[in-house]
């Protein structure tokens, strides 16, 4: 699996495309702005996208999915909980920076512990809420997409409609007892591990 990391958007969110070497086929994760800087890699990779992959459904995450969907058949895949937040620009906060925008629906709705495969790339979805209701981890063999619950020093805002800081403190738990060596792949930020994170994240001092 190559991932090539993006940060789009004026928020700067980290998107990111997992191209399956062996099929060329490839899988999305929170296309926050900027569609063309997506699909200009799909087409000099040659790449068949099949699958949009929302961690959470705040604006900062979501706003090229309709662009996507538009220009290739992939399918967008959210959590149940946060189904209805992409299509409603108030709770997916796009109303109050003045940008409001309303996602289309997903195709595919997500629970705990489902299985994302697209060629040799298989995704576990693990339901880690705390930011949004449904927020979402996505692990693979040996990374793991955490949208906005886990950042390099620090966690996701838990103030927002929605949020609560005692959920985002037990997926953050349920997190850490992974791997120490996973590479975590945050919403925003520089890449990190779970060891690393264990040793010096101040939020992680359980």
């Amino acid at each position: 699996m190559i991932v090539y990391t993006f940060q789009l958007g004026p928020m700067e969110a980290n998107c990111y495309l997992l191209e399956c070497e062996k099929t060329l086929s490839a899988i999305v994760i929170d296309p926050g702005d900027e569609a063309d800087v997506i699909l200009d890699i799909i087409s000099d990779r040659k790449l068949k996208l099949e699958f949009i992959i929302n961690t959470h459904g705040h604006i900062d995450h979501i706003s090229a999915n309709n662009d996507l969907k538009k220009k290739t058949s992939a399918k967008l895949c959210i959590h149940r909980l946060d189904a209805d937040i992409i299509v409603d620009p108030q709770k997916n906060l796009s109303s109050f920076i003045g940008k409001p925008i309303s996602s289309l629906p997903p195709d595919r709705i997500l629970e705990d512990g489902d299985i994302i495969e697209s060629g040799t790339i298989k995704l576990k979805v693990i339901h880690t809420p705390g930011h949004s209701p449904g927020s979402i981890s996505l692990l693979a063999d040996d990374a793991i997409f955490t949208g906005d619950l886990l950042f390099a020093g620090g966690i996701g805002r838990y103030d927002f409609p929605g949020s609560s800081y005692e959920q985002i403190m037990d997926s953050l738990k349920k997190i850490t007892e992974l791997d120490d060596n996973l590479i975590v792949y945050p919403g925003h930020g520089f890449n990190t591990t779970i060891g690393e994170e264990k040793e010096s994240n101040p939020f992680l001092e359980f």
